[in-house]
C-alpha cells in the first residue's frame, strides 16, 4: 500500500510545470511586442489565407480514419504494460492478452472488409 508521501514528487512536478507555464505566458505577454496592424490581425492558418466560408464539407472518411487511428493507437498502449509484466502475469495474463489481441484483429479485419480505411 502506498503512503501519501509517495505522491509528493508527483505533486511537486505538477506544481513546477504549472508554475513554469504560468510564468512563461505572463513574461511573454508582458515583455513581448504589442504592435498591431490590420494585416497582422487577419486570420492565418497553415500558409493559406482565410477567404470565404470556413464550413466547407469534409469527406466523412477523414474523420473515420482519424477515429480508427486513435482507437487502434490506444489499444496498442495496453500492450506495453503487459509486455513489461509478462513473466509475472503467467499463463492467465497470456490468454487474456491473446483474447484481447484476437478481438483487436477481428475489428481490424472488419474495417478492411468494410473498406473503412480506403480513400476512394
Amino acid at each position: 500500500m502506498q503512503s501519501q508521501l509517495d505522491f509528493i514528487p508527483i505533486l511537486m512536478q505538477l506544481a513546477f510545470a504549472a508554475g513554469f507555464v504560468s510564468l512563461t505566458v505572463f513574461i511573454s505577454g508582458y515583455l513581448g511586442p504589442k504592435r498591431s496592424s490590420k494585416n497582422k490581425d487577419v486570420n492565418f492558418e497553415c500558409g493559406v489565407e482565410s477567404i470565404g466560408n470556413a464550413r466547407i464539407p469534409f469527406n466523412i472518411r477523414y474523420f473515420l480514419v482519424a477515429i480508427l487511428f486513435v482507437l487502434f493507437d490506444v489499444e496498442v498502449i495496453f500492450l506495453y504494460p503487459w509486455a513489461v509484466n509478462f513473466q509475472e502475469l503467467g499463463w492467465d495474463g497470456f490468454w487474456k492478452m491473446g483474447i484481447f489481441l484476437f478481438l483487436l484483429v477481428v475489428g481490424l479485419l472488419y474495417e478492411f472488409k468494410k473498406k473503412g480505411l480506403e480513400w476512394d
